[in-house]
């Protein structure tokens, strides 16, 4: 899609890919870095992003993660494991790992988020959002970190983030971060207000949203799409 690529990228691509094929051979994956047959009828859909923010990882800097998402037969988001090594919560490290049904670990330790985001003071957005947005009506602050995943996640993990919104994003970038977000009842909007599911168009041909997504909690997205206009294009 023209983003940096380097070779950690593909490298990483190939060691997952070959680990799930060897012990799950029947699911279908589905790698920014590489192309396979996909199975309507596959049990699971694995999702990889082998460096979600390879522009910022290739210049040294911090905000970049491994993510992996898993999605069920009916392509609801059920399960995640996000490395972000330099991203943690006091710490260096934070490794996320939500396996299907269980509870959300983070650093193998269960993870219980802030649920109280109903009204947004802080944003975690795309670097884009400068020339695609207007921000008349809000007067609260923006991150940038450079990786949709980090994005999404900022909501549900860091405390004072209360939403998230990407420009046109492909389904690696999202959809490990989608299932943190569904696990914890949080939502994930186009701009029309129609919830983020998992069409052919995003499997199948590989293409992106064509349009912003917003996460928050049921009332936060909300809040977030009335402070925050797409300017139309």
């Amino acid at each position: 899609d023209g983003t940096v690529i380097t070779e950690v990228d593909t490298t990483i691509s190939d060691r997952l890919v070959s680990f799930i094929k060897a012990r799950l051979p029947q699911a279908n994956i589905i790698s920014e870095e590489a192309v396979d047959p996909f199975a309507d009828d596959a049990p699971y859909t694995f999702v990889i992003d082998p460096i979600d923010g390879t522009d910022g990882y290739s210049q040294g800097l911090p905000t970049w993660a491994v993510a992996l998402g898993i999605l069920d037969r009916e392509r609801n988001p059920v399960g995640a494991m996000i490395s972000a090594p330099r991203m943690g919560l006091g710490v260096d490290d934070l490794f996320i790992r939500l396996d299907p049904g269980k509870e959300l670990l983070i650093n193998g330790k269960p993870f219980f988020p802030n649920l109280q985001k109903d009204t947004i003071h802080q944003v975690a957005m795309a670097s884009s959002g400068h020339r695609l947005c207007d921000f008349t009506n809000f007067h609260g602050k923006i991150r940038v970190f450079g990786s949709a995943i980090l994005h999404l996640l900022a909501p549900v993990i860091y405390p004072e983030i209360q939403g998230a919104m990407n420009s046109s994003v492909y389904v690696w970038d999202f959809c490990a971060a989608h299932a943190v977000l569904c696990h914890f009842g949080f939502r994930l909007l186009y701009e029309d207000g129609r919830e983020v599911t998992y069409t052919d168009r995003l499997l199948k041909e590989r293409k992106n949203t064509g349009e912003f997504i917003f996460a928050g909690t049921v009332r936060g997205v909300v809040d977030l799409q009335n402070k925050i206009k797409v300017v139309p294009r």
